[in-house]
């Protein structure tokens, strides 16, 4: 029976700290493969205008309370640090966890916390693709153990050091986001994964571009783990059931409006809407859970519908 690994996205916004530290725990306990939050300072579903806890202080304590499940950020803002403390937060949270770390990064979009932060955001995405094209040998290089130098525009080093090393021989870097021109060829050349969404057919389309990409640099695609966000996901014994609740848990985000073409339904829904995923390879399927971390679907998520999808797939 070919694996299926689920992951589990708990959304760090409008939630209080208890609930978001055993959410994470409760991922850990089901056998989720992966755990991941936002880095965001400010929420990006509904009004930005609530609550929201620091992404890597949030790693940090799940890896010091967890077990198993592997940890990152989905995905990390290269915008918000230099990349040689980034990898080396990487290292150090390789270490909290016991080997258990992936260091997730993307050229960063909301410009609102940028500001509101005095981040520097660039002139414009383009910019901001540069940059994460100069950080990404900076933390490759230090997550293998090499002492890089940069000199470029954005980001400079002189022969940093990264002692201790991770405890994983390839701490991985997953690569997120779907830009065809610059950020699926960065995964080509720098990602051990990466990550996309937006439905099957973008994902479809993404994933043969990256392919194309792999070969122009040399690259063996199936050395990239191949994984996407699902959006929410609501389980319920009817679909009506699961849309009410829906509803209500966009609501308590900041009045958001719901989002269309989610993964809710009966078990039965969300497995026949996620096998085609599979058939084009991606195997490692990220669901969203935003507070109040709904018990019901994640148990569901992990106890039904994978195995739905690993018979079928």
């Amino acid at each position: 029976m070919p694996e299926v690994k689920i992951g589990a996205l708990c959304w760090n916004q409008y939630t209080d700290w208890p609930s978001l530290l055993h959410a994470g725990i409760r991922a850990d306990e089901l056998g989720y493969s992966s755990l991941w939050t936002w880095d965001h300072l400010y929420p990006i579903v509904g009004s930005h205008e609530g609550p929201i806890f620091e992404g890597w202080l949030t790693l940090a304590a799940w890896a010091q309370s967890t077990e198993r499940v592997r940890i990152g950020l989905m995905v990390g803002a290269n915008t918000f640090r230099e990349p040689a403390l980034t990898a080396k937060m990487a290292t150090t949270l390789d270490h909290i966890s016991g080997g258990r770390a992936i260091l997730g990064i993307g050229g960063a979009w909301f410009e609102t916390e940028h500001e509101a932060f005095g981040l520097p955001f660039g002139d414009g995405f383009p910019e901001r693709l540069r940059w994460l094209a100069e950080a990404l040998p900076i933390m490759r290089g230090m997550l293998r153990g090499e002492e890089p130098t940069a000199s470029g525009p954005r980001y400079k080093a002189k022969a940093v050091r990264n002692d201790p090393m991770p405890i994983q021989e390839r701490l991985p870097i997953l690569i997120g986001g779907g830009g065809e021109q610059v950020t699926l060829k960065l995964v080509a050349k720098y990602g051990d994964a990466n990550n996309v969404g937006g439905g099957i057919e973008t994902v479809k389309r993404k994933d043969a571009i990256l392919v194309q990409h792999c070969e122009t640099v040399g690259r063996d695609p199936s050395e990239i783990e191949r994984t996407t966000g699902l959006g929410m996901v609501i389980i319920r014994d009817s679909r009506e059931e699961a849309v009410r609740v829906q509803h209500e848990m966009a609501a308590r985000n900041g009045g958001a409006d719901p989002w269309e073409d989610q993964p809710v339904g009966t078990p039965e829904d969300v497995a026949e809407m996620l096998a085609p995923y599979l058939e084009i390879g991606y195997r490692h399927l990220i669901a969203g859970f935003p507070s109040p971390y709904d018990e019901e679907s994640m148990t569901r998520f992990a106890g039904e519908v994978r195995p739905m999808l690993e018979s079928a797939g």
